[in-house]
């Protein structure tokens, strides 16, 4: 089971989202808070997970990940929200 998540992320004094896929989201979201993630998390500290997708297999997730990280920053979350 491969998992797409949504986190929010700090950047000075505003908020943004980082879109990622992993097989275990809380492992995940604890290399990023200890700098081992992504370049992008590093930069930005994770705040809080903010929606996860399951997805039956890795390429599946990926294409969805590929989908929401083109999307306008308004419109994330409600990939979320209408897919689930």
């Amino acid at each position: 089971m491969w998992v797409l998540y949504l986190l929010e992320c700090q950047r000075g004094s505003r908020n943004v989202y980082y879109t990622g896929i992993t097989t275990d989201v809380l492992r995940r979201l604890n290399e990023h808070k200890s700098g081992v993630g992504a370049r992008f998390t590093r930069a930005n500290y994770p705040i809080q997970i903010l929606a996860t997708l399951d997805y039956p297999n890795r390429s599946s997730a990926s294409r969805a990940e590929a989908e929401v990280k083109k999307l306008p920053r308004h419109k994330k979350l409600l990939y979320f929200n209408q897919t689930s």
